[in-house]
Order: structure tokens, then sequence, then C-alpha cells
């Protein structure tokens, strides 16, 4: 039975635009973590693995939250606001997105030892976007059995091929195609 560290982050609120979303007007956040986010997660906290491929001190994760608000945000071409004529009526590329944002988020993050979540309960992170601020509160030592009890969902990344879907494209290894299972444990959507 392994012995975790567990690392608990909370934020106000978050959002995990899932790949399948590229263009829709309307989206709302992804539930669950895939291999390229927590590996970005990993080498903010740990830059020293920046040069470094794969997953290597986060061994789980769990993530729930409170529940979803659809927000609207304005978005516009790469380059740049753009107003023009046309037949008379003036035009823009400027658009209006719905996200449904995740509500009081709560992340906990699994390290095989004690030093490794000391350095992660020092510092913040974020979801994807860099407004998605997540700050440390709690450092918890617990088993894997314990761990199986906190209420949330994970994907994992190593299950029985049979259970895995798609889930996107891996970003740190040449967009490789990535997999994963979703578990649900208990209820992920707190009140």
């Amino acid at each position: 039975m392994n012995q975790y560290f567990v690392v608990k982050y909370s934020g106000q609120f978050g959002f995990i635009k899932p790949w399948t979303a590229v263009r829709d007007s309307e989206t709302f956040s992804q539930q669950f973590l895939t291999p390229s986010i927590v590996e970005g997660i990993e080498k903010k906290l740990f830059p020293e693995l920046l040069n470094k491929k794969g997953i290597q001190k986060i061994k789980r994760h769990r993530l729930s939250y409170q529940g979803l608000d659809t927000q609207q945000e304005k978005t516009w071409a790469k380059g740049g606001i753009n107003v023009y004529k046309d037949k008379n009526q003036y035009k823009t590329n400027i658009g209006i997105l719905d996200r449904g944002v995740m509500l009081n988020p709560h992340l906990y993050l699994c390290f095989a030892n004690e030093q490794d979540a000391e350095v992660a309960l020092r510092q913040s992170i974020c979801l994807c976007r860099n407004e998605d601020l997540m700050m440390p509160s709690e450092l918890l030592e617990m088993s894997e059995s314990e761990f199986d009890v906190i209420d949330g969902f994970e994907l994992l990344f190593d299950s029985n091929e049979s259970l895995m879907f798609k889930v996107g494209y891996n970003r740190f290894d040449n967009a490789s195609e990535m997999y994963g299972e979703l578990k649900v444990y208990g209820n992920p959507i707190r009140e």
C-alpha cells in the first residue's frame, strides 16, 4: 500500500478548456486533468524537470468543485481588434464566448515523499489559465486507501486500455495522443 504526501490547493474559480472545444461559442470546463496538464503543473513546481519528459513527481491527483457558473469573455483574432465598414454597417472581429467555469475548485496532488510535497506547499499553481490561481492550504499524509475516500474526479493515465478514451494531444511529447480512464470518487460536486 502506497503512502502519499498530499498537498491541497484551493481557488475561487477554474477553467480547463476541453481539447475538442477549439472554436465553440459555449464551453463548459473539463472536469479532469490530462497528462499534459499534470506535467505542466509539475514543471511549474519543479523547474529542474523542464528538460525531462513525462510526469516524475506527482503520483495522483483529485479535483472537485462547488458548481459551474457561466461567464462571458470577449475575444478577438490574433492580429488584434479590427473594425471595418461593410454595406454601410460597422463590423468587428470581436466575439463573445460563454465559458462554464468551476466555482471554488479543490485540487489534491499526491507526492511519494515529504520533501517534494513541502516544495509544492510553498507555491501557487494554475489549472490551465494563469488567472485560475490556486493556493496551497495544507499538507496531509495518508495511505492510498485514505486518498481514495476524497471526493472528486481523477483521470487515471495507466489503466486498462479498454476503459480509456482520448483526452487530447500532449504538448510535451510531440503532440502524441493522450488517453485516460475517468474515475469519479464519491460526490465530486461539493455543497
